[in-house]
Parts: C-alpha cells; structure tokens; sequence
C-alpha cells in the first residue's frame, strides 16, 4: 500500500492539511495513521484497500489528529510531570541516563536507535522503580527487599556527585560533541 502513488498523495495532502492547522506530526505518523485507517475502511466494508481510497478524505483526517494534538495539550497537567511512575525531573538516575548518551553514542560507533533504544529502557525502569514505592498494586511482584527507591537515589546521588550539570541543555550538548558526534536536522 504504501509504494503507490495513492498512500503517497494522501500522505502529502494531510501533511499540508495539518500545516494549514498549524499542527507538525511526522510523515511517519501520518503514513501510519493512514495506513491503519485505509485498512480498517476496507475491512469493515468488505472491499479492497485500493478500492476504499474513495472514502479517504485528508481534510477530514487531519482535522481528526490535530484535535487529538489539542486533547493531549490540553490535558498535559504541568503538576504531573514528575510524579509517579515518572521519575522527578531533578532525579539523579535521569542524569545518569542523561550523562550516559554521548559516552554510549562514543561506544556504539554513532548508532543512535541503540543509544534511544537503552535510554528508553533505563528511563521506563527508573520510572517503574519509583512508582511501585506508591503503588499498592504492585506489592507482590517486589522481592522481600522491596524497592527502597529514596536508598536507590541516595546511592546514585554518591556516585555522581554533580548531577545538575545534566539538566542542562548547553552541558548536554558539549557533551556529546565532545564524544565525536552531534544531531543535526536535514
């Protein structure tokens, strides 16, 4: 579906549709999007997919996602962030993850889905850590031990002294072109 000219026009006019909303979603998201859409028109009516393109209508999907973009806006709830299972913005576990990218980068030869790969790992698990200490749900599928999530920071927190170095954007970013490598947009 996706190598003919059809998926690619659709793709291009939502994309502009979105535009004209002031609404910036990834071709990729949108390609997906269309993709899962074009296949459950089909499905539902009993027809083939080249034959549902007839009902597929960009104007009206890209008012659909830029409406999903304002609900999530609008629901972000600045008090949220940070509290559990997100880990708190200043925690120290974060700036290791935060300190560990350009070393991993340096490691990995320059790989960046490894690098995104292991922060997303290590960020979902510090996360997970801190939220069990407040979840009555998860009480049982802890060790005797448990998780003593302010020992595990405490710890950290020993270990890498200078941890607020990382919050910081310009910090960051000498770091990693330090290690060799940058990002820069095409």
């Amino acid at each position: 579906m996706r190598n003919t000219k059809a998926f690619k026009d659709a793709v291009a006019q939502t994309l502009a549709e979105l535009a004209r909303r002031g609404v910036t979603l990834g071709p990729a998201t949108v390609a997906d999007t269309i993709e899962q859409s074009m296949s459950t028109v089909a499905e539902r009516l009993g027809i083939q997919v080249r034959s549902a393109w007839r009902y597929f209508d960009a104007a009206a999907l890209a008012e659909r996602l830029a409406q999903s973009e304002r609900d999530v806006q609008d629901s972000g709830d600045p008090e949220q962030i940070g509290q559990a299972p997100l880990p708190p913005l200043d925690n120290p576990e974060l700036a290791l993850i935060l300190a560990g990218v350009p070393d991993a980068l340096a490691r990995s030869g320059g790989d960046l889905y490894a690098v995104i790969l292991n922060v997303a790992v290590n960020a979902w698990m510090a996360g997970h850590i801190h939220g069990e200490d407040g979840c009555d749900g998860c009480e049982g599928s802890r060790d005797a031990g448990g998780h003593d999530w302010q020992a595990r920071m405490r710890l950290i927190s020993d270990l890498q002294p200078n941890i607020t170095k990382w919050f910081d954007r310009d910090v960051w970013t000498a770091a990693l072109n330090d290690s060799g490598f940058t990002v820069t947009h095409r």
